[in-house]
């Protein structure tokens, strides 16, 4: 069973190697998603794309929401989740255009 306050106290002890880790994961996964999306690559590889870049967004979010509990409030607390939710947000936005340019395209070629 999960024991919150030992996640906790992890995310705490271990905040430099976490975020050293996740800020660029957000990044270059975020990234390909947005290559992918571009390069019109099949549907299935842009969401394997983006459901990695969420989960790493949401365990972001998550980490950051840890240090929210305790009172910390500083820049980069706001700066982290700021990130998070971007990266969520563009990954969104990404699947969504894709679905729409690739449908958009279907037509255009089936008329």
């Amino acid at each position: 069973m999960l024991d919150f306050n030992t996640l906790t106290e992890f995310s705490h002890a271990n905040c430099v190697g976490i975020c050293a880790f996740l800020v660029p994961a957000n990044l270059l996964v975020t990234l390909l998603t947005i290559i992918l999306t571009v390069l019109r690559r099949p549907s299935f590889q842009v969401w394997q794309s983006a459901g990695i870049a969420s989960i790493f967004a949401f365990v972001m979010i998550l980490h950051v929401y840890t240090w929210f509990m305790i009172g910390v409030v500083m820049a980069p607390t706001y700066i982290l989740l700021w990130l998070a939710i971007t990266c969520l947000l563009t990954n969104l936005a990404a699947i969504i255009f894709q679905r729409r340019y690739s449908n958009s395209l279907t037509l255009s070629n089936n008329t």
